[in-house]
């Protein structure tokens, strides 16, 4: 029996990429974390060099615990729940930043704040996309999917314009955001997280239940279960790694497609991630683009990216989603080159329109790909695998980059590093996709 398509849970499901936004965009990129580095640290290298421990130790912590998370909202088929405890983690994380002012005794106080709400947002993000599985069918997963990719960007930049025009440029902005202790960085900080609480609340009532893994509990998980306080948080954890690792070896014998799809999809995100972590680097240091050009450009690249997504989930449902992912991955690659051999301005905000219009439609259907080859009740294992093997690999692009600097001798070269990431994840998954469909084939001869 096909499942009726719930407009309420999908719109409310959107809604939360278009609230989440406040701390990807204006906590994480544009707003706070610079004006930790650049208004609290000392000096700006030294803000930096603790961002980037504070980050790296937040990415351990995901990469340990996102996969045992998944798994413990798998067996209470809890999505919904943990969604909305970890959303508000984020949330308080993100309002307890108004005590952040402008001092370095500050500084590790905004990077803890930073980084615990980096971990709790990654959680939250392995039970949202969960969550796709109640709300979609094979039919339309790449359109719902496509759509919050969309909202998210779309939502980053309806924030960030709000932001400029109330509190960030005038001289005395709304509540009185003035320069003063950091205060309008500081308010900033508490209207992203009204407004990121505001957007994920519909989610957290209208959304289904996800189905409870019934009856596969280990002796270990049984026996963790019985026991209460910090001994037994950790036995049931390692209870859930347990039966992580026994998942794993399935996959390895039975389900070789998403552990190769996990593989190769770490991959090529991470060559999407270094796409955004250093396009405003080469604005500025190869093109020369002032601070206020980089921030247009930020703007027309969440414009760009939302209009791909959107467009491209409803590609994503009639062709398919490996379509999309090998295009978008060509069209990345392609876009990508330019940067090495020429230092036109033009050519440079030609080529990042034209990459955020791919990046999007890769991103969510990288998202869809997954749902649509994991089953209900193993949905929060399988996007926490997702999340780990993401953070696992992230260290490839900036390598890259670096590497391929030091070998040219000058910025610009490091987009080729960028390029030979994707190359390789797009080669990883053409190789996945064509042993899927060749097994395909073959079942359907034998039927």
């Amino acid at each position: 029996m096909s499942k009726t398509v719930d407009y309420r849970a999908i719109g409310s499901w959107t809604l939360w990429d278009w609230g989440s936004a406040s701390f990807n965009a204006v906590i994480v990129t544009f707003v706070f974390a610079p004006y930790l580095t650049s208004g609290v640290a000392a000096t700006e290298e030294a803000g930096s060099q603790a961002l980037g421990w504070s980050t790296a130790a937040a990415g351990l912590v995901i990469a340990l615990v996102a996969p045992a998370a998944g798994t413990r909202a798998d067996a209470s088929g809890r999505h919904r729940f943990w969604l909305g405890f970890h959303t508000f983690v984020v949330v308080g994380c993100m309002a307890a930043m108004f005590f952040v002012k402008d001092s370095p005794s500050y500084l590790w106080l905004g990077l803890a704040l930073l980084a615990v709400g980096n971990v709790f947002f990654e959680f939250a993000e392995v039970s949202y996309n969960s969550i796709l599985l109640s709300i979609s069918t094979p039919q339309n997963v790449g359109r719902i999917s496509g759509i919050g990719w969309g909202m998210g960007y779309l939502g980053g930049l309806a924030l960030l314009v709000l932001l400029l025009v109330t509190v960030i440029s005038p001289e005395v902005g709304l509540f009185g955001a003035v320069d003063e202790d950091g205060l309008r960085y500081r308010i900033v900080a508490v209207m992203a997280a009204a407004w990121f609480l505001l957007f994920a609340l519909p989610v957290l009532f209208l959304a289904p239940p996800s189905p409870v893994v019934a009856g596969d509990a280990t002796p270990q998980q049984a026996a963790a279960r019985r026991q209460t306080g910090l001994a037994g948080w950790l036995a049931l954890f390692l209870a859930d790694y347990r039966r992580l690792i026994g998942r794993i070896v399935r996959m390895w014998r039975e389900d070789r497609l998403t552990l190769r799809f996990l593989i190769a999809s770490a991959v090529f995100r991470d060559g999407l991630a270094a796409i955004f972590a250093f396009a405003g680097v080469l604005a500025a240091g190869s093109y020369g683009l002032s601070a206020s050009e980089v921030i247009l450009l930020g703007v027309v690249a969440n414009i760009s990216a939302g209009i791909g997504a959107i467009a491209a989930g409803w590609l994503d449902d009639r062709l398919g989603s490996p379509a999309v992912i090998i295009t978008g991955l060509l069209c990345l690659i392609a876009g990508t080159v330019p940067f090495a051999v020429s230092d036109s301005p033009t050519v440079f905000w030609a080529c990042a329109v034209f990459l955020c219009l791919f990046v999007g439609p890769v991103q969510s259907s990288s998202r869809a790909f997954l749902a649509r080859i994991t089953p209900p009740e193993e949905a929060g294992e399988n996007f926490g695998l997702y999340a780990t093997t993401g953070r696992a690999v992230s260290f490839i692009g900036p390598v890259m980059f670096a590497l391929f600097i030091a070998l040219l001798g000058y910025q610009r070269a490091g987009a080729l590093g960028i390029a030979v990431v994707l190359a390789a994840g797009l080669a990883l998954f053409w190789s996945m996709n064509r042993s899927h469909a060749r097994s395909a084939r073959a079942d359907r001869s034998t039927s």
